[in-house]
C-alpha cells in the first residue's frame, strides 16, 4: 500500500452543500425561539439568519443582534466542521439573546 493510498482511505466523504443546507435547517428548526420564514430565520419576527448555497459551499448571514435592519456577519461554510460549527454559534447567540430578554 503506498502513502497515496493511505491519504484516501481516511479522506472525509465530499461536502455536498445542498444536503449540508438540508442538515442545517434541520438543526437550526430545533433551536428554540426560532422561527423560520421562507429563506431566512427569524428572532421574535426580527430576520437573525439567511443561507444560501453558492457552489461549493453555503453562504450563511448571522446577525450579531435582532434589529430590523441587523449588523451581519457573513461566513462561507466549506465543509461539515463549519457547518456544525455554525449550528453550535447560533444556539450560543439564541441563548445570549433570550437571557438578554429576561
Amino acid at each position: 500500500m503506498s502513502a497515496g493510498d493511505e491519504e484516501g482511505f481516511f479522506a472525509p466523504p465530499p461536502f455536498v452543500p445542498s444536503q449540508a443546507l438540508v442538515q442545517l435547517q434541520r438543526t437550526l428548526r430545533a433551536v428554540k425561539g426560532l422561527g423560520e420564514r421562507a429563506d431566512r430565520f427569524e428572532w421574535k419576527g426580527q430576520p437573525v439568519i439567511t443561507l444560501v448555497v453558492d457552489d461549493a459551499q453555503i453562504v450563511a448571514r448571522l446577525a450579531k443582534r435582532p434589529a430590523l435592519s441587523p449588523d451581519w456577519e457573513v461566513r462561507s461554510l466549506r465543509n461539515g466542521g463549519d457547518v456544525r460549527r455554525f449550528g453550535d454559534d447560533v444556539k450560543r447567540r439564541v441563548e445570549r439573546w433570550r437571557d438578554g430578554d429576561d
